[in-house]
């Protein structure tokens, strides 16, 4: 299969952005996606991709890269919450659905009254196989600064995901941390609203993780693992879509989960022999 993909990228160059860009999202998402399934912030990624609507929105009203409305809008998301979490206003589940669900209908709103022709489907479901050579530096970029930043921090975050206590004892500012790995988060979804959209980001953040957690024996393991299966989940995806005719980013979640699937029915059966 990768080597039609291969054959294929010669005779359709469009599928080189394709290929390139989902290696890259593959590879920041599992690294990341590993933080989500161990701190428990799936609903917390679901809801920071929900926000990024309104960040696009942003991005056309002002006349900014939509990326870079969605860095914006989706920091003030992760700031604010980390504020309303510190003054236990409401249950974070509770704050979550409330901004979530309301940037992402303020951003439905703001881009039906400009009246502009936006491809909310792409925006909502992603199509990398449209992406361009300007997006592509965008993923680039912002992939190479957030595996940069996981490097660097990546004892500190460990730590503070472990046991918090702990962490702060060791001498990490947790606070710091928290907003670290928030703005990570945040640029992770900035650059890879193109491939899946809003509405999947989540999926690709949570579903390599899940399926190296089964295997992995360290977390820097676990990291690796999330990435090859991200990567080969993109694989299939791209090769799928192109063949089928489907959408790129519902394809590639799909491949993620039938990945996931098989390989929990797998162990299981090993177990029970």
């Amino acid at each position: 299969m990768f080597i039609t993909i291969i054959i294929k990228m010669y005779l359709e160059p469009f599928l080189i952005n394709a290929v390139l860009a989902g290696v890259a999202i593959a590879v920041i998402t599992g690294v990341m996606g590993c933080f989500v399934v161990w701190r428990r912030m799936a609903y917390f990624g679901d809801s920071l991709a929900h926000s990024a609507l309104l960040g696009v929105a942003l991005g056309f009203a002002v006349g900014v890269a939509v990326n870079l409305g969605i860095i914006i809008i989706c920091s003030i998301f992760a700031v604010l919450l980390l504020w309303l979490q510190q003054k236990k206003v409401l249950a974070t589940d509770t704050l979550l659905g409330i901004l979530a669900h309301s940037a992402l209908s303020i951003g439905m709103v703001t881009i039906s009254v400009m009246g502009q022709r936006i491809d909310l489907h792409s925006i909502l479901f992603g199509d990398i196989l449209t992406i361009t050579r300007s997006e592509l530096w965008w993923i680039y970029i912002g992939g190479i600064i957030v595996m940069i930043m996981l490097v660097i921090n990546w004892s500190s975050l460990v730590l503070m995901t472990l046991q918090e206590d702990l962490a702060q004892a060791e001498g990490v500012r947790v606070l710091l941390c928290n907003l670290l790995l928030m703005f990570l988060m945040t640029l992770v979804v900035a650059v890879s609203i193109r491939s899946v959209g809003i509405l999947l980001i989540s999926s690709l953040l949570i579903i390599p993780a899940a399926t190296a957690r089964q295997l992995a024996k360290s977390p820097e393991g676990m990291a690796i693992l999330a990435s090859v299966f991200g990567v080969t989940s993109v694989g299939f995806g791209i090769y799928f879509s192109f063949e089928l005719d489907t959408p790129s980013g519902p394809t590639i979640v799909a491949a993620a989960a039938s990945l996931f699937t098989l390989l929990t029915i797998y162990l299981q059966g090993i177990k029970k022999k």
